[in-house]
């Protein structure tokens, strides 16, 4: 990422933000691993850069006194070569550490290097993962695991997609790499993560294949749907019987009706009028 004052061009600027993302993300893996880091984000303001790093145990991130979060800052300011105050460490909890495959990927590392047996551990992590309601995991352990001879094992349980757009939204990976004696041996973790409506436990977009049966509204039965139409033709017999006379002259009548004026006007009788003096 550049932070001079020169301006750079749409693919040179994509290309510094990624370099930069990966020697942070590398720097607070390594700093980080024994606080349970699960990631960092990146959020870019017109004043100033926020980093905000994702961990389990937030409280040794940030230190006594908020110590260690400023020497953190210190350091980052200094590496990509910040202004005074124009970068700033946040740290935030992991809502779900079972969710989270970089933070089980880091406990299965830790576990590894106390000694603990390959399946015993791997076990223990597939286990506490589907407990925290997960749709799947899958965690592979390759290297020298027994003898001069390297292999792989394949730990998994449940659900899990690996194609296609759900398989980018709804699974979580991490890769670990160990430093053992006898060599390094590679950790892989996957998590395929529940659906939240909420989008705090997994994404919110649906699966594809989910079929969601609605409830059927209610229907009458056959004996009511009689009584119904028994009903309905009693009102409609009266109606029928005495049909209400239409006023020509209304003006929901049709206007193509001739209309009489002597038949449409009062009849008018002539009294004979008596004069007076007159038999």
């Amino acid at each position: 990422m550049s932070h001079g004052s020169k301006r750079l061009s749409i693919k040179r600027k994509f290309i510094a933000d990624g370099v930069f993302y990966a020697e942070l993300n590398e720097l607070l893996t390594s700093e980080l691993a024994e606080e349970g880091y699960a990631g960092v984000e990146v959020r870019t303001t017109p004043h100033r850069t926020e980093l905000v790093i994702r961990a389990t145990r937030t409280q040794n991130v940030l230190g006594e006194n908020n110590r260690r979060i400023r020497e953190l800052t210190s350091v980052v300011q200094k590496r990509f070569n910040f202004a005074e105050g124009a970068v700033e460490l946040y740290a935030e909890r992991v809502h779900n550490r079972g969710l989270c495959a970089q933070a089980q990927a880091e406990s299965l590392k830790f576990k590894l290097l106390g000694g603990l047996a390959v399946r015993r551990a791997c076990y223990g992590v597939v286990r506490f993962v589907m407990e925290a309601k997960a749709k799947g995991c899958e965690v592979i352990v390759t290297g020298k695991l027994r003898g001069q001879r390297a292999k792989g094992m394949k730990f998994g349980d449940g659900y899990m997609i690996k194609t296609g757009h759900a398989g980018q939204v709804y699974t979580d990976f991490a890769v670990r790499h160990v430093l053992m004696r006898q060599g390094v041996i590679g950790i892989r973790v996957a998590i395929m993560l529940p659906q939240d409506p909420r989008g705090v436990m997994g994404p919110k977009i649906p699966l594809d294949d989910v079929v969601t049966i609605m409830e059927p509204k209610e229907e009458l039965s056959p004996a009511e749907m009689l009584a119904a139409q028994a009903q309905a033709a009693a009102q409609a017999q009266p109606a029928a019987a005495y049909p209400e006379a239409t006023d020509p002259m209304a003006a929901d009548a049709p206007m193509d009706m001739p209309v009489d004026p002597m038949a449409a006007a009062p009849a008018v009788v002539e009294e004979p009028v008596m004069e007076e003096g007159v038999l």
